[in-house]
């Protein structure tokens, strides 16, 4: 019986070891879910850590065009500014030139009313013109000019040019020279030539012929209605031009 009793002990004891070592089932499903978990905690971190940046990265970018909008709308008021005050500065300009015009006209027609012409004398503009009677050479036209306190004509304008070729019906000095310098043509008051109405070929200086000289004083011929350089010792009629 002893040894039954032994025997059955010793099987026990030998049954009852592998327990306390045993890696069955339930301890691999621990393990296996531990992993898990730790996985989705990583993912969780991860998946909280790029909806983070996202989320700066979309801040960022949202608040930079935020910026970009504000510059441009104030780039758009301080346009809208500046144009304002453009229009306002124009419309000031604008009547300063309307209230500045009708006083020029008006001091124009007292001017007028105040000042006439001597009799014999014809006004156009601001200046009296005075067609000869008589004839003679550029130099006793000039000279007949100053004792009336004027000089010969000084044409400065198409407006000009035309009033004279309906002021006289004949062939006339007029106050343009090049006798200091030829072919620099000169008015007698000193002015430079601005505006031209020289005959086609002309000034020639009488194409270099002996028999008429040298052509240093301008004349108007009517029929032509322009220009020509002639000797100056020519017998022509004159006009005569002064101020009012």
């Amino acid at each position: 019986m002893e040894e039954i009793y032994s025997n059955v002990d010793y099987e026990k004891s030998v049954d009852s070891e592998p327990s306390r070592h045993q890696t069955g089932p339930r301890s691999s499903e621990r393990k296996c879910y531990r992993a898990v978990i730790v996985i989705l905690g990583l993912l969780s971190v991860f998946l909280l850590a790029g909806c983070i940046g996202i989320r700066v990265h979309c801040h960022g970018s949202v608040q930079a065009s935020n910026d970009k909008l504000f510059a441009l709308m104030q780039e758009r008021d301080h346009l809208k500014t500046n144009l304002t005050e453009v229009i306002e500065e124009r419309d000031h300009l604008k009547t300063n030139l309307t209230e500045i015009t009708e006083e020029n006209n008006k001091l124009q027609t007292l001017y007028k009313k105040k000042k006439t012409c001597p009799a014999g004398w014809k006004i156009f503009g601001c200046s009296c013109y005075f067609l000869s009677s008589k004839s003679g050479s550029w130099t006793t036209a000039q000279e007949d000019c100053e004792n009336k306190e004027a000089d010969l004509v000084v044409i400065d304008s198409a407006e000009e040019q035309t009033f004279l070729l309906g002021f006289t019906n004949v062939d006339t000095w007029i106050g343009l020279t090049d006798r200091e310098k030829e072919n620099t043509w000169k008015w007698i008051d000193g002015s430079p030539l601005t505006v031209k109405y020289w005959g086609s070929g002309q000034p020639n200086n009488g194409g270099g012929s002996q028999k008429l000289g040298e052509e240093d004083c301008g004349h108007i011929r009517v029929q032509l209605q322009d220009w020509n350089d002639l000797s100056c010792n020519n017998t022509l009629k004159w006009i005569c031009e002064k101020m009012l």
